[in-house]
């Protein structure tokens, strides 16, 4: 089995989201998105879900690229995709996804 980070994800990871709306609209619809996929708000602008499956992170990055807007930023960090840890940014309308591996921490 190749052991380098690809697209396999484990049948469930736990996930942050961090929020940086740009309204407080965006910041409500953000809140309503991630209250219906039962994450937890654990600060002001940081919500988590310990056991997620990767479909419904699919339908979560859905839901929140369907609220936000052109000037929202959302983060998320997932944990273990393949034994890595991803980061994913949402910023200007795009997506954006690094990988890291744990050799690359140290």
């Amino acid at each position: 089995m190749d052991n380098s980070c690809g697209l396999f994800y484990a049948s469930t990871m736990f996930v942050s989201v961090i929020l940086d709306p740009s309204s407080m609209d965006s910041a409500k619809a953000l809140a309503s998105v991630l209250i219906h996929f039962r994450f937890k708000k654990v600060q002001r602008a940081c919500w988590e879900h310990s056991s997620i499956s990767k479909e419904m992170l699919v339908l979560l990055k859905k839901e929140i690229d369907r609220v936000t807007d052109y000037y929202d930023v959302v983060r998320m960090y997932q944990y273990p995709v393949q034994e890595c840890m991803c980061l994913t940014e949402l910023s200007k309308k795009k997506w954006k996804r690094c990988l890291l591996k744990a050799s690359s921490l140290k």
